[in-house]
């Protein structure tokens, strides 16, 4: 190690001490030049460990882009390490196993052990830490704000005691959603369901790629393939087994009642505690491409209407909803899921109207469960925007009146959607204004045209002429 001549000793011993404690081999050069240091490191040997960040290079169909990256898991494959990462700031179904080759060492942040003074509970979420960026060998802090604590956003759960709820929360927020149910988002966020445990699964004639950690066995993972019965969704190791449950496989068609059918498009209602073992596994199904799912095994209390397309070899899955049978909050839908070979084809929007014309039928204005995906929430704010707008516009005025009148209510009414989804989806369009004391709605002819062009590509609906189905009281019904 050579040292440049009129270099500060508080900076010296500062290089000397970083360097040391990244393992360096041979020596650095430093040179005083223009009032600041420079560093090259020939060779040095850093081990990257959980939670340091890094530039990743990642594939976007041919063409690759540099992305800070967080390495959440790392293992050896044939002798070479491998890193799965999570992209800073992009969904967590882009994570991904990542070769040494596309990672760059020279703007490695590492993490700092976190000081406490004091014990954390057990069920609050950790700051998180400051990093260590390494810039061509040169350690340099991580200037950082100090993070406030967030308010509560998920309040704790409330003791219903004859109707009437007992406030445990100072603050409490009326679309706070629940912590019960299918979809409920658990801040401690288990490790292992951080990483995706499933490389492949094979279902009928698609091969599907997950999205997310699913709670299959763990004699599963191992295999390169997961093969799925398109029919009753049981799962097997290899495609030899699968021939041999295909060959004693009775189904060609959900285990349900059908309950609507129009063209090559039929609703099979599956009931969770009759048809415990096909919900199940539709479960764990849809687990790979929802993140914030919990039902697994507990399909009891639950409601299943799985969509599909018919064939001359039977009826294919396409995709589902499931819903509460008793829910106390006026959820229509639980879960919600369209297959990826089949998104973007207007069959998600199908699943919703169909969840609202049940609704219809029950006589009540329902809402999806909270949160939404963030896809999930984009094909709900389209179907709120088409629906609210062909009300809206399709209004007259009544003798004696200048313009047309409707009240919030009345909306609601007649597209069984809940009133903060109403509103919510008429200020997301900024259409409410407020003139001479009330409010009123303002369309453009902007928002007319596009809501022409969204209504003339939808070549699927729902029509309730088509749909065979009674609602059940299923409070009356000792055991579901």
């Amino acid at each position: 190690m050579y040292r440049a001549t009129g270099y500060p000793n508080r900076w010296y011993n500062n290089i000397l001490d970083r360097t040391k404690s990244l393992k360096v081999v041979k020596f650095v050069l430093f040179s005083l030049h223009d009032g600041w240091v420079m560093a090259e490191i020939e060779k040095m040997h850093l081990k990257i460990i959980e939670g340091c960040r890094l530039p990743v290079k990642r594939d976007l169909e041919g063409q690759y882009e540099w992305h800070l990256a967080e390495v959440l898991s790392t293992r050896e494959n044939n002798g070479n390490c491998m890193y799965y990462v999570h992209y800073v700031d992009f969904n967590k179904r882009l994570d991904e196993w990542v070769a040494k080759d596309r990672v760059d060492l020279s703007k490695i942040q590492l993490p700092k052990k976190e000081k406490s003074s004091h014990k954390r509970s057990a069920d609050s979420r950790p700051c998180s830490p400051d990093r260590e960026v390494i810039v061509n060998g040169i350690t340099h802090s991580d200037c950082q704000p100090a993070v406030k604590k967030a308010p509560n956003k998920f309040p704790r759960k409330r003791k219903m005691v004859d109707g009437t709820s007992d406030e445990v929360d100072s603050q409490e927020s009326e679309a706070a959603p629940r912590q019960t149910g299918s979809m409920t988002v658990h801040v401690n966020e288990d490790k292992v369901s951080r990483i995706k445990n499933i490389n492949c699964i094979e279902v009928g004639k698609y091969r599907l790629k997950p999205w997310y950690f699913s709670p299959y066995p763990i004699e599963l993972t191992k295999y390169n393939i997961v093969y799925l019965c398109e029919w009753c969704l049981k799962y097997v190791k290899s495609m030899t087994c699968l021939q041999r449950h295909l060959a004693k496989c009775q189904l060609r068609y959900p285990p349900g009642n059908e309950i609507y059918r129009k063209s090559n498009i039929s609703f099979f209602e599956i009931d969770g505690r009759k048809n415990k073992s096909y919900a199940q596994n539709l479960c764990l199904l849809a687990k790979c491409f929802l993140d914030h799912k919990t039902l697994y095994y507990d399909t009891d209390p639950f409601l299943f209407y799985v969509m599909t397309e018919y064939d001359s070899k039977g009826f294919h899955l396409v995709g589902y909803f499931s819903k509460e049978k008793e829910s106390t909050e006026d959820y229509n839908v639980a879960c919600i899921l369209t297959l990826p070979p089949h998104q973007r084809k207007g069959f998600g929007k199908l699943l919703i109207e169909f969840s609202y014309a049940l609704s219809r039928i029950e006589g009540k204005a329902g809402t999806p469960e909270k949160p939404l995906s963030d896809l999930g929430l984009l094909s709900y704010r389209s179907y709120w925007t088409n629906t609210i707008l062909g009300i809206i516009i399709g209004l007259k005025p009544e003798p004696g009146q200048e313009k047309p009148q409707i009240t919030i209510n009345e909306i609601c009414e007649k597209t069984c959607v809940k009133k903060e989804d109403v509103i919510s989806t008429l200020q997301h369009l900024n259409l409410i204004n407020y003139y001479k004391g009330q409010y009123i709605i303002v369309l453009t002819e902007d928002v007319i045209e596009g809501h022409k062009r969204s209504m003339s590509k939808r070549k699927m609906r729902i029509e309730l002429r088509c749909l065979h189905w009674t609602p059940k009281d299923w409070s009356k019904r000792g055991k579901w």
